[in-house]
């Protein structure tokens, strides 16, 4: 089974566990139990959420299974409410729609070995990656950082994967937050690293990563990075709507979609900080400033598509597909 980018599938919460402190298992389902479109490990879902919210989480399960999707949700206490939706609300038999798997984090098959580094709930994406790498026999390790031990979410599945590749950093026992430095300076020939969690953590990965060569290292962000330069400083442009007809003034202090949604256009988003993808809008002409997380190299450059909720243009006139 497939979708079209716009399409949407009904799900059922077929499941819904503890799996660790503030953290939520989900098995969804298809409404009718029908077969589930295919996921390459590092895959996402944007799940519709009865409460109208968009929120997009990483499939986990085995990327073999076409019968279910398998998320974890940790609560955010400084959340958007999406996290609080699921933990307060959802309930198994729960129905709402979901998009077809997106992958913006793609785990590269060629790789010798692959060293995984998560923190929290950042564990999330890499676990469909490790159960890949064990249905496929191909070297691995990981090293997998929280708060405490009750806080480690998949934490059984990890230990039955392979719990002799795992180095297991919990900072209550051991009085500090893990070097992640360490592990990457160690790293073997052809080793390839996938990193996700808080951004300390991840941003840490990425200071160690500074003396080896560009790509072998790859990043799942929740949220943008605090020390990054924002587009707001960009100066004002003209967007024209050619399917509408019309055309406004982005102003530096507003975003493309701030703009649009003042003028009565409702574009779907959820993060408004170019981690998800869910605003990706096409580009008619025009050269786009990419400020998002998800666009590979090649996207970028061929300036076919933007993220409306932080990107933007130098040019005087940009034209999107709206």
């Amino acid at each position: 089974m497939s979708l079209a980018p716009t399409e949407k599938l009904t799900v059922k919460v077929a499941g819904y566990v503890a799996e660790a402190k503030d953290v939520v298992l989900l098995e969804l389902r298809d409404v009718h139990d029908g077969v589930l479109p295919r996921f390459e490990p590092g895959a996402h879902i944007e799940m519709h959420l009865p409460n109208g919210l968009i929120r997009h989480y990483s499939l986990l399960n085995d990327s073999r299974e076409t019968d279910r999707y398998v998320v974890a949700v940790g609560r955010a206490a400084d959340g958007r409410g999406g996290s609080d939706y699921v933990h307060q609300r959802l309930a198994q038999g729960a129905q709402f729609q979901i998009g077809a798997p997106r992958n913006n984090f793609p785990l590269d098959p060629q790789a010798e070995s692959y060293l995984f580094i998560a923190g929290g709930i950042g564990i999330t994406p890499i676990m469909s990656m490790i159960r890949w790498c064990c249905a496929n026999g191909r070297a691995w390790r990981l090293v997998y950082a929280a708060r405490s031990r009750q806080r480690a979410a998949l934490y059984e599945d990890i230990r039955l994967l392979g719990g002799a590749n795992v180095h297991w950093h919990f900072d209550d026992e051991r009085g500090g937050h893990l070097q992640a430095g360490d592990f990457v300076r160690d790293l073997g020939r052809g080793e390839q690293i996938y990193c996700c969690g808080p951004q300390p953590l991840m941003q840490a990965v990425q200071a160690a990563c500074a003396g080896h060569h560009d790509g072998i290292a790859h990043f799942e962000w929740f949220s943008a990075p605090d020390t990054e330069a924002r587009p707001a400083e960009s100066g004002a442009f003209e967007i024209q709507l050619r399917r509408s007809g019309v055309s406004f003034m982005v102003p530096p202090d507003k975003s493309i979609l701030e703009v649009l949604e003042e003028n009565g256009f409702s574009i779907p988003f959820s993060c408004r900080e170019g981690t998800c993808r869910t605003c990706e809008t096409g580009v008619c002409s025009g050269t786009p400033e990419h400020f998002d997380y998800v666009l590979s190299a090649e996207e970028r450059a061929a300036g076919k598509s933007m993220m409306v909720c932080v990107s933007r243009t130098s040019d005087p006139v940009l034209c999107l597909d709206l």
